[in-house]
C-alpha cells in the first residue's frame, strides 16, 4: 500500500509523457514554443512539492490515515477537473493542485514507514517500496500510449481519477493508524517553524535533504524533457515507452540489490559510492556530447548506468535523513518531500527547458548537478565519506 501511494504520483507523472504532443496540437502550441508542454508535467511536481510543508505539520498534529483521505479526496477532483480544463495555462494549474492533493500520499507514506521502522531496516523497506513504486515508470508510459490509441488524452485524467478512487478505499479498509495520540504534536504556526528548524538544525537531515534535491533535479530534467528526446533527437516513434522504461527498469534493479545489501554494507557505503560513480557517467555524457551528436546506442548505455546509480541513493539518502528525527518523523518527511519534489522540479525544469534539439544541456546538468550533491555530502559528513556511524540527535530533541 506504501509503496502504490508513492506511485500514485509517479503514474500521474509518467503516464502523461506519450499524451504531450497531442495536448500541444489540442491547445494548439506553436512549434517554437513546445517546451512549454514540459509545463505539463513540472507544474505538477512543483504543487506536489510545497504541499508536503504543510501536509508534514497536519499528520503530525492529526495522525496519518485522516489526512490522507483528504488528499486523495481532492486528488481525485483534480483529476476530473483536467479532463474539463479549456485552456493549456488552465490545465497547468489544475494539475498544480492536483500535484498538491497529492503531497499528503508521499508525506505519509514516508513517515508511516519511519512509525514502523528505523535506520538500515527503514532502508531495506523503502528499497522494497521503492521497486513497486518504479514498476510505475515502466508501464505508465505503456498505458498512455495504449490509451491514446483508442481515446484522446482526456481518458488518461479519468483513468488516473478511478486509480484515485480506489486507492481511497484501499486505505478505508487496510490502512491502520501508525502514530499514536501520545505521540501527535500541536498545531500552529510557531510549533510548525520550531519542528522544520529542529530538522534543518539536524546535520544529517539537512544535509541529505539538499543532496535529494540535486539529485532528484537531474531525474526530473530528464523526465520533463524525455519526449523531446526520444522523439525530437532520436525519431523512436512507437517505441518511446519501451526506451523511457528501461531507465526506470534500471533503478528498480538497484533499488532490490539495496535492499539485499544495505544491511550489511551500510547505507553510506552504498549511496556514496553510486554517487561518485552517477558523477563520473555524467561527466563522460556530457563531454561526448560536447563533441557532437551523441549515437543513440551510446546515449541510452550511459542513461542506464546513470539510473542504475541513483536507484541506490534515493531509499537510503530518505533513511540517514529520517532516522534521527524520530517524533519529528511528518515534519521531516514534508521537508525531504519538498526538496526532492518542488526543488528538483524547479532546478530540473529549468534545465529542460534548455533543450535544443541535442542531449547536451540535460547531461551537463545532471553532472553539475550531481557534483554539487557529493559537495553537500562531503561537508556534512565532515569529509568522512563511506563511513557508518550513529545518528545524532536533532537540537531540542
Amino acid at each position: 500500500m506504501t509503496a502504490m501511494l508513492m506511485a500514485l504520483n509517479a503514474l500521474a507523472i509518467d503516464i502523461m509523457l506519450p499524451a504531450l504532443p497531442q495536448m500541444g496540437e489540442y491547445f494548439q502550441i506553436p512549434p517554437e514554443r513546445e517546451n512549454d508542454r514540459q509545463a505539463i508535467i513540472v507544474s505538477y511536481m512543483l504543487g506536489f512539492g510545497v504541499s508536503q510543508l504543510f501536509y508534514g505539520p497536519l499528520t503530525d498534529r492529526f495522525g496519518r490515515r485522516r489526512v490522507l483521505f483528504v488528499s486523495l479526496f481532492f486528488y481525485i477532483v483534480a483529476a476530473v477537473a483536467c479532463v474539463f480544463a479549456p485552456t493549456l495555462d488552465s490545465l497547468i494549474w489544475i494539475r498544480a493542485f492536483m500535484g498538491a492533493s497529492a503531497g499528503g500520499s508521499r508525506v505519509i507514506a514516508v513517515s508511516a514507514a519511519r512509525d514502523l521502522y528505523v535506520g538500515r531496516q527503514m532502508a531495506k523497506v523503502m528499497s522494497l517500496v521503492m521497486i513497486v513504486f518504479m514498476s510505475a515508470p515502466i508501464v505508465a508510459p505503456f498505458f498512455g500510449q495504449m490509451m491514446l490509441k483508442a481515446m484522446s488524452w482526456h481518458g488518461i485524467f479519468w483513468a488516473l481519477a478511478i486509480f484515485g478512487v480506489a486507492m481511497f478505499f484501499w486505505v478505508l479498509l487496510r490502512l491502520p493508524e501508525t502514530l499514536p495520540k501520545e505521540r501527535r504534536v500541536p498545531l500552529n504556526l510557531p510549533t510548525m517553524f520550531r519542528n522544520y528548524g529542529k530538522v534543518i538544525r539536524t546535520r544529517e537531515a539537512l544535509g541529505y535533504t539538499i543532496a535529494s534535491g540535486f539529485l532528484f533535479g537531474g531525474l526530473m530534467s530528464y523526465i520533463s524533457a524525455s519526449e523531446q528526446l526520444y522523439h525530437s533527437v532520436y525519431d523512436t516513434g512507437d517505441w518511446f515507452a519501451l526506451w523511457f522504461a528501461g531507465a526506470a527498469i534500471a533503478m528498480s534493479v538497484s533499488n532490490l540489490i539495496n535492499s539485499r545489501l544495505v544491511e550489511r554494507l551500510g547505507m553510506r557505503r552504498i549511496s556514496h559510492t553510486a554517487l561518485i560513480a552517477f558523477v563520473l557517467i555524467s561527466a563522460t555524457h556530457a563531454i561526448i556530447a560536447l563533441q557532437g551528436p551523441v549515437p543513440f546506442p551510446l546515449f541510452y548505455a550511459l542513461v542506464i548506468l546513470a539510473f542504475f546509480c541513483i536507484g541506490f541513493q534515493g531509499p537510503n539518502y530518505n533513511a540517514i535523513a529520517m532516522e534521527p528525527l524520530g517524533a519529528l518523523a511528518g515534519s521531516g518527511a514534508a521537508l525531504i518531500g519538498f526538496a526532492s519534489s518542488f526543488v528538483s522540479a524547479s532546478i530540473g525544469g529549468l534545465i529542460a527547458h534548455q533543450f535544443n534539439g541535442t542531449v547536451t544541456p540535460i547531461f551537463i546538468g545532471h553532472f553539475i548537478l550531481g557534483s554539487a550533491a557529493l559537495l553537500v555530502i562531503f561537508v556534512t559528513e565532515r569529509g568522512k565519506l563511506m563511513q557508518s556511524h550513529a545518528a545524532s540527535k536533532p537540537s531540542g530533541q
